[in-house]
């Protein structure tokens, strides 16, 4: 098959490849509708105006790669290009052209007909379908191009670039199709690529802006788990998942992510020599309480030895309280202590014990002595023989004496039952005494007056003073008849 374009020489006759992947998107009222954003190849703008070989209207994939104006700032994230997707089968290419009795070929544009070629290779109507391929692969361009811009992908500048490029090329493009639509929607996303570059860039500093938020956070929590945490392990902790998630964020310039960086690393810094100081600080108050346990257990064995139990089981629990003020030392170190302290109580508390043991026996036969006693004093019997009893009472006393200590659980029992024994034989010898009617207290307290009275008729005489001497005597005579008086109403009751 062959095919001649109109580009100066309309009888040139050209070879013509098959276009492979260039099927175009079904177009609204006869134009190409855009395809998804993504067809990574992408035709070159200029085909068709460079020259009437039918190799031009191929695809090219330089318009694939897209490289950002500058370079990226390390932590961010390249710009990609689309996902590739298939376009859709192209429209009725009789609607916008024809192939004349001759092999013209023209398309129709708002200015008239235009020839863009020549088909003399068979059935004219694969010969329109081959300049319609060219327009697809165009309008192709077209829509990856307005994709890219819809979706801020690729650098806008070179976009509006590309744009203005077919702009200027599809209004003479060698392809047939809806050319002037094609070119309006070219000139259109030279109009709004710089609204799209501003968006784009607003998109950036946005996306920039939080992931600078983000890391601020980390560094702001990481300097307050510097200042104030005092849980060593869960902030050491909580610093290490710090810098993985810091890792993870990305797209903040070098400047501002070293920044960051900066306090971050200052942050931990701070907090791993506030957390050596308090180790080192524990470190040495675990040296002073292992020094002041072992202090503990030199005293606790000198103790351990001693048989003055009193006093030294007092010893024994102040030393216990003072351990329990010792902060611990740790506790593999601070088991072995205790033990050593534990050891030597041991030692004078099972002393202690087995002398509590003799003891107790000793007590027990002691209550069984004075038991023994008692029984013999309750068997006296005062009403026979008072003056035998009380003498029988007065030894058994002393043997009841001379025996040592009984358990404090017997002691008020044993005592109870002398102090019976004791009470019926002073009550046996109180009946046999003469009863004296005790002194009635007016009569006491007159004899007292009557005393007093005398002591200050002698001073008043040794003073010279007649008139209190006279005064003495008067009173003094007073108080004798009132004890007179007391006397006999005392005899007569």
């Amino acid at each position: 098959m062959s095919s001649t374009e109109n580009a100066g020489n309309p009888s040139q006759q050209l070879p013509q490849p098959e276009t492979a992947g260039s099927e175009a998107v079904a177009p609204e009222a006869g134009t190409a509708a855009a395809p998804t954003p993504g067809d990574a190849a992408l035709a070159d703008p200029t085909a068709g105006a460079a020259g009437p070989t039918a190799e031009t209207a191929e695809h090219t994939p330089e318009a694939a790669e897209h490289t950002p104006e500058g370079t990226a700032p390390e932590g961010t994230t390249p710009e990609v290009t689309a996902p590739q997707s298939p376009t859709a089968p192209a429209a009725d290419p009789t609607h916008w052209g024809r192939v004349d009795e001759d092999g013209t070929v023209y398309v129709r544009t708002a200015d008239g007909e235009r020839a863009v070629g020549s088909w003399q290779a068979g059935d004219p109507a694969a010969g329109l379908a081959h300049y319609a391929r060219r327009y697809d692969d165009l309008a192709t361009e077209v829509s990856l191009l307005e994709a890219r811009l819809k979706a801020h992908t690729g650098n806008p500048g070179e976009i509006k670039a590309k744009a203005q490029s077919l702009a200027e090329s599809i209004p003479t493009a060698t392809a047939v199709g809806d050319l002037d639509g094609l070119a309006a929607r070219a000139r259109a996303m030279v109009g709004t690529a710089d609204s799209a570059a501003a968006e784009s860039r607003a998109e950036k500093a946005a996306a920039r802006a939080a992931q600078v938020a983000r890391k601020e956070a980390l560094a702001a929590e990481a300097e307050q788990i510097a200042a104030e945490s005092t849980s060593w392990k869960a902030a050491g902790d909580r610093l290490k998942a710090i810098v993985e998630e810091w890792k993870t964020i990305r797209g903040i310039d070098r400047k501002t992510d070293e920044a960051l960086w900066t306090r971050f690393a200052a942050a931990r810094d701070a907090f791993g020599r506030r957390r050596g100081a308090h180790f080192a600080a524990l470190d040495a108050q675990r040296s002073e309480a292992r020094a002041a346990k072992q202090e503990l257990i030199a005293e606790a064995q000198q103790l351990s030895t001693s048989t003055d139990w009193g006093p030294t089981s007092a010893a024994m629990r102040a030393l216990m309280d003072r351990w329990k003020a010792v902060p611990r030392t740790g506790r593999d170190g601070d088991d072995d202590l205790w033990k050593q302290f534990r050891a030597a109580q041991d030692v004078f508390f099972t002393a202690r014990g087995e002398s509590d043991k003799a003891r107790n026996a000793e007590q027990l036969a002691n209550q069984q002595a004075k038991e023994e006693i008692l029984t013999e004093a309750e068997k006296l019997d005062p009403s026979t023989d008072l003056r035998g009893a009380q003498n029988a009472l007065r030894k058994l006393q002393e043997r009841y004496d001379a025996i040592g200590h009984v358990p404090r659980g017997a002691m008020r029992q044993l005592e109870d039952r002398m102090q019976a024994v004791e009470q019926r034989i002073r009550g046996a010898a109180d009946t046999t005494r003469a009863r004296v009617a005790p002194e009635n207290p007016m009569v006491t307290s007159m004899r007292q007056a009557v005393t007093k009275a005398e002591e200050q008729l002698v001073k008043a005489e040794a003073a010279g003073d007649a008139r209190r001497t006279d005064e003495a005597r008067a009173n003094l005579a007073t108080r004798r008849e009132w004890l007179a008086e007391a006397e006999k109403s005392a005899s007569r009751r």
